[in-house]
């Protein structure tokens, strides 16, 4: 989505490109920009020229038939005239970071800790790897999580001190952020802590529910392991992969819809935790369980639909050897 001067690497070897994203987000770029703009004193623009997309030789993308079946049905459609797009997902990488990341201990820390808990009963919260939060919306959930009642798992990033910086890990998380004794009092229901891998916390039995920033990595672990979702998206095309999940899908539950904005207050993530975890007496849970089953039936030998678009892949690469 950032990189289309790869493109052309990508026509030179005459192979397809990657597209991160979910589908719905790349046909809302190719329609909105297939549009006229019109400008006061100049002639109608077509921003279409722009489009790199139509020039690949094909785009892969980490979704399957049964996640975005309208999205992918539009596209037989004469409209956008796109190559072929193969829906090969869900791709996600089940050990993740873990082994070479350098805080493992905060990691572990976090799974002996998740070992201890019931089935099902810890919300999970994680904004991404760029993902930070200021004092105030930490005190905000600090106290809506206390109001909720639940156990939770907060891993917890320090905003970037520089542009050119990533958020990182708290050196001092009490002294910095909670109200005092937080930590303390607070031992036996929840944790915080720094960076843990996201998707052997989402893998974990303990977990029950996931408020995310809604990176389309973050979503596909989600279903992949059966979790749901309360979205809170921060940045990009987060905001759309949220309406997605809770207006199209409904397999999540909103704390918020749009990126950034105002202070969440306590009050929104008590209520957004709540339903959550209730998930209206187990419906949204079953809804994912039933997605996440989808996509592993997706990925099943010569019927699955992810299957057979990834044979259709590879016979056009081996077509061109």
């Amino acid at each position: 989505m950032f990189c289309t001067s790869m493109i052309d690497v990508a026509n030179d070897l005459n192979i397809p490109v990657t597209y991160t994203s979910p589908l719905q987000r790349l046909i809302l770029a190719l329609y909105s920009t297939s549009q006229p703009y019109l400008i006061p004193s100049l002639s109608p623009v077509n921003r279409l020229s722009v489009i790199l997309y139509k020039e690949t030789k094909g785009i892969v993308v980490n979704t399957f038939q049964e996640l975005e079946p309208y999205a992918l049905d539009s596209l037989s459609s004469d409209y956008f005239d796109l190559p072929p797009v193969y829906p090969v997902g869900l791709v996600v990488d089940h050990v993740g970071p873990v082994k070479w990341h350098s805080n493992r201990s905060m990691h572990e820390k976090a799974i002996q800790w998740l070992d201890r808990q019931p089935d099902f009963s810890v919300v999970f919260l994680c904004f991404g790897s760029m993902g930070s939060l200021n004092r105030d919306q930490v005190r905000e959930i600090t106290s809506g999580l206390e109001r909720a009642g639940y156990q939770f798992l907060w891993s917890l990033r320090e905003p970037a001190k520089t542009k050119l910086e990533l958020p990182n890990d708290y050196e001092k998380l009490e002294e910095e952020l909670f109200p005092d004794g937080f930590i303390n009092c607070t031992t036996q229901i929840g944790l915080v802590c720094g960076w843990v891998s996201q998707v052997s916390v989402l893998a974990h039995k303990a977990i029950g529910g996931f408020v995310s920033h809604c990176g389309w990595n973050s979503i596909l672990e989600s279903i992949s392991y059966g979790v749901p979702i309360a979205t809170w998206p921060l940045y990009a095309e987060q905001h759309l992969n949220a309406f997605e999940m809770v207006r199209e899908l409904g397999l999540s539950v909103e704390i918020r819809m749009v990126k950034g904005g105002d202070l969440v207050l306590a009050d929104e993530v008590e209520r957004g935790v709540r339903e959550l975890m209730d998930g209206g007496d187990g419906e949204l849970k079953k809804k994912v369980k039933e997605m996440s089953d989808k996509a592993k039936k997706a990925l099943t030998k010569y019927d699955g639909s992810s299957f057979q678009a990834l044979e259709d892949l590879m016979n056009i690469l081996l077509s061109q050897v």
